[in-house]
């Protein structure tokens, strides 16, 4: 189900709680959500909907991802980027990785690594950032 995207700094400074089975149906609202703003979003966390959980989602090509309690694995090769966000107005520059590594769950709850380079690695590590409370 599409949910609001959360604007309140404060809630989303927060860091999040680690995900369990019990939120798997947050795949299907970040899933609706994500279809809902495609013309200026490729990615979402969990906390931009309102729920403080270890989840995001992000485009792969055509493909939407779901990583549950994802870990950053390793990165490499620092850029800086300008990014926008749902829950911010206006862009800001950051510190972004050409190549990234993570550990993730994904929906059937299995252990899983990829390896992302560019524009979807760049995505990853935003969401990434919205889990620990960091803001662009």
């Amino acid at each position: 189900m599409q949910q609001k995207i959360v604007k309140d700094v404060l809630f989303l400074q927060q860091k999040s709680e680690p995900a369990t089975k019990l939120d798997l149906y947050l795949a299907q609202d970040l899933q609706d959500t994500l279809l809902a703003h495609q013309e200026n979003c490729m990615g979402l966390a969990a906390n931009m909907i309102g729920v403080r959980k270890r989840v995001i989602i992000f485009q792969y090509g055509l493909v939407p991802v779901v990583m549950f309690n994802p870990i950053l694995l390793s990165k490499s090769s620092p850029y800086q980027a300008e990014e926008g966000c749902l829950s911010l107005s206006g862009s800001r520059s950051t510190t972004r990785y050409q190549e990234i590594t993570v550990e993730y769950l994904d929906r059937n709850w299995k252990l899983q690594h990829m390896t992302l380079n560019g524009l979807p690695a760049q995505i990853c590590q935003h969401e990434l950032d919205h889990l620990e409370g960091i803001l662009i």
